[in-house]
């Protein structure tokens, strides 16, 4: 039998070679020589070298481990360990590089140098850092086996071996993450989630009232970064007191980004409970102009009709796409308006009109700008998930620190053509004188509304078309029909292109979803 340095110089793959495991082998012969250099270097002697290598053997690691991933995807690509705890994780921490980043502390716990964590963490982590460790050492070692052999299918042992390293690597990643930030309970998660509601429908009654355009919106003017947390303040407050800014329960009740602030916050809604229609408008205004220039922001001149104003206020008539108005709402914003006693000795703590709206105005910024600070990552997350929402096309955007977007417009997507209703693949095809109904789009293969390719998120959720079996957002498939040639007698969803091209009016449903 050949020496294994003979075997290994015989059958090494081309470095043409496109195949994964050509390209691992040659990422592990990398790191491989990294280490080496290191084990021999004299770190006293030479330390900028050894910083070099160390930035070299990282960058090496990181192309390792991504051709792994790969691996992986394309081994037991059903047999991953899921990560759906990485929602719990604070932005900040999800980063392209957080896998390397794990890498790198497993191996400093091993060196028993705990860099981020406290003594006790580092003590309970270093037995799962040992396991991860082992387990990629294996990996790596039937990937260069099997890198040498002959190209052919993946073997059991490799199979066995991926998936104990991607267990332990979700275990390893779950609980460092864990000892380093506080990471969110599930009650937490759907908290915020509340906010991103919230945030959603002060958007909604602002383009309604007209304080906002859906051209701003969709241009991501960087002043709303800081309008939309201030007008939900008051809206979450005022309007929709039932919401996630409900101050009538505990403060540990509330989301972490405004329980710090619960008692400021029962102080701004007293106060606001006392503001006329006029002054609640007056108060809004300051808000919008404060934020940006009358350029960017309607100015009193091109402001909505007051009247108009008024009476939305009172009986909020927004559209809700998000879900049915509270009953709080429905019954009007000023229900809990205080006794008049209360009122007047409220508002007699003030000097005149201007001095009350001017301290609401200082109170809710501060507890905005307080959310810019303490919980940046938190409100990037909320203004993300918000604009994903409310913008008419987006593929793919992102807040920075300063509030900014870096944001992908996706292209207009013509109307479908090619739905199942008028395939001719399906013609003919007949069960008991009724056709066959299309087979549904599965909802993994799909993130995006095939009519408008907004993207799907947690709050804008997919809808499967009756007609065509395709997959739309809710406004693409808000329309409601009976389709008798596939014995559906009850109006089912329909998507628009299916409603309004390929649909009889007899079938039609003047409902809307």
């Amino acid at each position: 039998m050949l020496p294994a340095a003979v075997r290994r110089w015989l059958h090494r793959p081309k470095r043409s070679d496109p195949r994964l495991l050509s390209q691992f082998f040659y990422a592990d012969e990398r790191v491989t020589q990294v280490v080496t250099e290191i084990n021999c270097l004299d770190v006293e002697t030479d330390p900028q070298q050894y910083l070099t290598l160390l930035n070299q053997l990282h960058l090496s690691q990181a192309e390792l481990l991504a051709i792994i991933e790969q691996i992986m995807e394309e081994c037991i690509p059903k047999e991953r360990h899921g990560r759906d705890y990485v929602i719990k994780f604070p932005e900040d921490l999800l980063v392209d590089n957080l896998r390397n980043h794990m890498l790198f502390a497993a191996e400093c716990l091993m060196a028993r140098t705990y860099i981020d964590v406290e003594e006790a963490d580092g003590v309970r982590l270093r037995p799962l850092a040992k396991d991860l460790l082992c387990s990629l050492e294996v990996v790596r070692m039937v990937l260069r086996e099997q890198s040498l052999n002959q190209p052919g299918p993946y073997s059991e042992t490799i199979r066995r071996a991926l998936i104990r390293f991607d267990v332990l690597f979700a275990e390893f990643e779950l609980s460092y993450v864990s000892s380093l930030v506080s990471v969110k309970s599930p009650e937490e998660i759907y908290r915020q989630q509340e906010i991103v509601v919230l945030f959603c429908e002060t958007v909604a009654r602002a383009l309604k009232l007209g304080y906002l355009t859906q051209e701003m919106i969709d241009g991501y003017e960087p002043q709303l970064m800081f309008t939309i947390p201030r007008l939900a303040i008051i809206s979450g407050l005022l309007i929709y007191p039932d919401g996630p800014l409900n101050l009538e329960r505990r403060p540990e009740e509330i989301s972490r980004v405004f329980s710090p602030f619960y008692v400021l916050l029962r102080k701004i809604r007293d106060l606001l409970r006392v503001l006329s229609k006029e002054e609640l408008y007056k108060l809004e205004k300051r808000v919008l102009n404060e934020c940006a220039t009358d350029s960017q922001l309607c100015s009193d001149r091109d402001s909505p009709d007051f009247q108009g104003f008024a009476t939305q206020c009172a009986f909020p008539s927004v559209s809700r796409p998000f879900g049915q108005e509270s009953d709080s709402a429905q019954r009007g914003m000023f229900m809990d308006v205080p006794q008049n006693s209360q009122r007047l000795e409220l508002r007699a703590r003030y000097r005149s009109t201007e001095d009350m709206i001017h301290t609401l105005f200082v109170c809710i910024s501060g507890v905005a700008d307080q959310l810019q600070t303490n919980f940046a990552s938190d409100l990037r997350a909320i203004l993300k998930s918000v604009f994903k929402t409310v913008t008419s096309q987006v593929e793919e955007l992102e807040v920075t620190d300063t509030g900014q977007l870096d944001v992908c417009v996706a292209p207009t997507v013509p109307s479908l053509t090619d739905c199942a209703l008028c395939s001719s693949s399906r013609e003919g095809v007949r069960r008991d004188d009724a056709l066959v109904p299309p087979d549904w789009v599965p909802d993994s293969t799909c993130s995006h509304c095939m009519a408008c390719h907004v993207p799907f998120t947690f709050l804008r959720r997919r809808h499967h078309c009756r007609s065509c079996g395709k997959i739309f957002c809710s406004r693409c498939s808000s329309h409601l029909a009976a389709l008798p040639h596939f014995r559906q007698l009850k109006p089912v969803r329909i998507c628009t292109h299916c409603y309004t091209t390929h649909l009889p009016s007899t079938n039609k449903n003047a409902s809307c979803l």
